[in-house]
């Protein structure tokens, strides 16, 4: 089992690519905050023998032209290594920070995905380029703009999903399947792995040929103070995820429901501070894998069993090397 974590902007990506890789970490991946989700990974790229995933890069912003040549170079310079993995992100962020559109959000990913196989598809067979959908349409690509046949193949499309419809889409459609962070063991078995082998069965594949990558969000410290800061973070992080009504049906399996709403008008108020303290010690045990390197390590095996063969560890507080290096070896051991 491999153990992903993240960089976490484009500032020495390349030595901490190489420190993670020392401590024992099999891969990188990337957020889409507050810097460009693609370029940490152009540096890490040279650093380690690292797998690179992007985690996510948000589709509707972009055109499939643009994520088709970013990923293609990406896997052209890490040698078969990257993996490009996708997010619809939240209608506010998407139509108030970006200025695009949102609406149909599953119809608009699945549509995604198929315009960059076909494009993949036309630069590796020489295929003639013919999309023509609801959302995007594709239909010139002149010598001068195709990089040919790439020789590691086009990289593995992922989909970072929760929600019913969309998960089972993106087992359909996709290769992998990201889960979001704001869930639970209980949520994960019972909600989503049900829908990923409905999607599985519609597109006639098995379940060794899809990749399940489930996002944990991970507290722990080399000594008491270090992992007070940790739990913390991660208490702040829950409150955060919390306050989205996407993320709600999470809660309701708990008992939890009645949280959200509270959280979500704190938010708009921008009352942050008190939002954490609505987070009491059974929803942070719920989603949240805390405690010793070693007790995370066991925890987080636990919780991969039977789903996937790659964990992305989620630091609401970035944790030492030391540290990391002890997770590793405990869950690598």
């Amino acid at each position: 089992m491999r153990l992903l974590t993240a960089l976490f902007g484009p500032q020495n990506a390349a030595e901490r690519t190489a420190a993670l890789h020392s401590a024992g970490i099999d891969g990188v991946f990337t957020f889409e905050g507050p810097h460009d989700v693609f370029t940490p990974l152009i540096l890490a790229a040279g650093a380690a023998p690292v797998s690179l995933l992007t985690n996510v890069a948000i589709a509707f912003p972009r055109n499939p032209i643009h994520v088709a040549h970013q990923a293609n170079d990406l896997q052209l310079i890490s040698g078969g290594r990257f993996t490009l993995g996708l997010g619809t992100q939240i209608r506010p962020q998407i139509e108030k920070r970006f200025g695009a559109e949102f609406d149909h959000p599953v119809d608009r990913m699945v549509e995604f995905v198929a315009a960059l196989r076909a494009i993949f598809d036309c630069w590796s067979s020489g295929t003639r380029l013919d999309v023509d959908g609801r959302f995007y349409r594709h239909r010139l690509m002149t010598p001068a703009f195709n990089p040919g046949p790439n020789p590691y193949g086009p990289p593995p499309i992922y989909v970072g999903a929760l929600g019913p419809r969309l998960t089972r889409a993106v087992a359909t459609h996709c290769d992998g399947l990201l889960i979001m962070p704001f869930t639970s063991d209980r949520f994960v078995r019972e909600s989503v792995m049900p829908l990923v082998a409905a999607g599985l069965a519609a597109s006639g594949r098995t379940r060794s040929e899809f990749t399940v990558i489930p996002e944990i969000i991970v507290a722990t410290g080399r000594d008491e103070a270090e992992y007070d800061v940790a739990v913390a973070a991660a208490r702040r992080l829950l409150s955060f995820y919390g306050s989205t009504p996407a993320y709600r049906p999470v809660l309701d399996l708990h008992g939890y429901g009645d949280l959200q709403p509270e959280l979500n008008l704190l938010s708009k108020q921008g009352r942050w501070a008190e939002m954490a303290d609505l987070v009491d010690d059974g929803l942070l045990d719920t989603i949240v894998t805390r405690g010793t390197p070693a007790e995370v390590a066991a925890t987080i095996a636990a919780r991969a069993a039977g789903i996937a063969d790659r964990v992305a560890l989620y630091q609401p507080f970035p944790m030492a090397d030391e540290c990391l290096a002890e997770v590793s070896a405990s869950f690598h051991g």
